[in-house]
């Protein structure tokens, strides 16, 4: 654990799975360092990432309740904490009281660390909503006039995830997470996504690719505990690093 109070990471999921596929790895890997990893999910993906649901005659409510149960078992095993918010789905109901709830959540749990989608997404505007919303609600919660019973939130870094289609999400990583002690979690929990089985074996290959790429930009394929690095995961940093040197 780590020392004097506990430090936070929070994920922003438009949809109950997206957290799983995106950043699965990162979310095991901070809650070993001992940060307490909480999951938002804006929505439960029902309507636009439950079409086997769908086509086994569930209903809407029936839905909801199997992405529910099937996203919390998958962050029982990743180690984070998971909050759904239900705001529709295909698209998103970003209203006003979302917003309230998402500012008091980092204001009241005062993330070290932000994750969410990609900033552009032709394909799912919930993901780039969401970036959007997530943004808006960084800055609102920075603000001293903001009402909220909180602490105002410092300037945490937020990175994006690795969207479906990177090439044309303009999505460029400038960081790679080496998470092959932990990716047999992020397979684990991958697979409590029954609906969306057709997504295990994508982000699998996905990590080794990340993970040869890590290994190659990193000047060698080790990793600091002395193993190849064999899977990670992509990220691209919204604002600078700061400090006192470049490295």
């Amino acid at each position: 654990m780590l020392s004097n109070e506990q430090k936070t990471m929070t994920v922003v999921s438009a949809h109950a799975a997206d957290f799983i596929w995106r950043c699965g790895g990162a979310i095991a890997i901070y809650h070993d360092l001992g940060y307490r990893v909480r999951v938002i999910c804006l929505s439960y993906g029902e309507r636009g990432e439950s079409a086997r649901l769908w086509k086994d005659g569930k209903t809407l409510e029936e839905i909801k309740a199997t992405r529910r149960s099937e996203a919390e078992d998958a962050a029982r095993i990743l180690g984070a904490e998971i909050r759904f918010l239900d705001a529709g789905d295909y698209p998103l109901q970003l209203t006003k009281e979302l917003k309230d709830i998402v500012v008091n959540e980092f204001r009241e749990h005062q993330p070290e660390i932000i994750l969410t989608h990609s900033i552009d997404d032709p394909y799912n505007f919930d993901h780039h909503r969401t970036t959007q919303f997530v943004l808006e609600c960084r800055v609102l919660a920075q603000a001293e006039g903001y009402p909220s019973r909180h602490e105002k939130l410092g300037a945490p870094p937020v990175f994006q995830f690795e969207p479906h289609q990177p090439e044309q999400c303009n999505f460029k990583p400038d960081a790679f997470l080496d998470i092959t002690s932990v990716f047999e979690r992020k397979r684990n929990a991958m697979e409590c996504m029954n609906a969306q089985e057709h997504l295990w074996e994508y982000y699998s290959e996905l990590a080794k690719r990340r993970g040869m790429q890590a290994g190659r930009n990193s000047g060698s394929a080790i990793n600091l505990s002395g193993s190849n690095i064999k899977y990670a995961e992509a990220y691209q940093r919204i604002y600078p690093t700061v400090g006192g040197t470049l490295v």
